[in-house]
This record gives structure tokens, sequence and C-alpha cells, in this order.
């Protein structure tokens, strides 16, 4: 069955993975992240060294190393986590990318994508890390 909004898996990853970071009292891995996600340890790591390279955790290398907040988690959004994994979000104001070839006067689905965008941008930018720990 299809779906409206489907999150990305490593959007997934990247919004609990550092969840999980935030909660936890000591460094967290990415062979315990993946075990909690049940994911991929491969896909776990390189999420979270593209959430390292951009700044909301730090990697601590060595056998009692992992994970911590680089920022306070009240800095962190989902907007924030979403776009380091996703690229920036960007308005279309055609979801069938036809804008310019469109036969039709009207939109057919009447612009609801780019207020749906637009919403989920909205709902996303208020979602903090601090909220869920």
């Amino acid at each position: 069955m299809g779906s409206i909004v489907k999150f990305s898996e490593a959007a997934s990853i990247a919004i609990h993975g550092v969840i999980l970071v935030a909660k936890s009292e000591k460094f967290l891995n990415v062979t315990k992240i993946a075990e909690i996600l049940d994911g991929s340890r491969h896909h776990v790591a390189k999420v979270m060294q593209r959430l390292a390279k951009d700044g909301f955790i730090k990697s601590m290398r060595g056998p009692t190393g992992g994970f911590v907040l680089a920022k306070k988690p009240e800095e962190i959004s989902f907007l924030d986590l979403y776009e380091s994994t996703e690229g920036k979000i960007t308005i279309e104001e055609c979801p069938f990318n036809r804008q310019d070839i469109c036969t039709f006067e009207k939109c057919i689905l009447n612009n609801i994508t780019p207020k749906m965008t637009k919403d989920f941008i909205r709902y996303m930018e208020k979602q903090f890390i601090s909220d869920f720990i």
C-alpha cells in the first residue's frame, strides 16, 4: 500500500539516533545504536558521520568511545537533522514536475503540495531533541 509521507531510513536513523545519544549518560557507539534501532551498522555509521560533520554530534574514538551531543538538545530541531541527511527541503509547485508543460488551466490538486511542504517544515522546525529526552 502506498503512503503519502514516508521518511527515508537515513532520516529516521538521524532523528532516533540523536535522541538516543541525548538520552544516554555515556558515549553511545554505532553498534549499540544499530542494535537499538534494528538497523545496519554500516548505515548507522554513515548517518552519524554526516551528523558529526554537520556539527550536531561529536565522535570519540576508542574502545569506550562513541557519540555525544555537540549542541544543546534544545538547539537541535528535527528539521536540522532531516535536512542534514536529505538535503534542504524545496517547495515545489507541482508534485508531478510538469508545471512547464501542464495543459490544465488550474492545478488538479488545488496546489496542495506547497502547503503540505510548508506545514511539514513548520512542524519539523518546532520539534526539538529536548522534547524527547
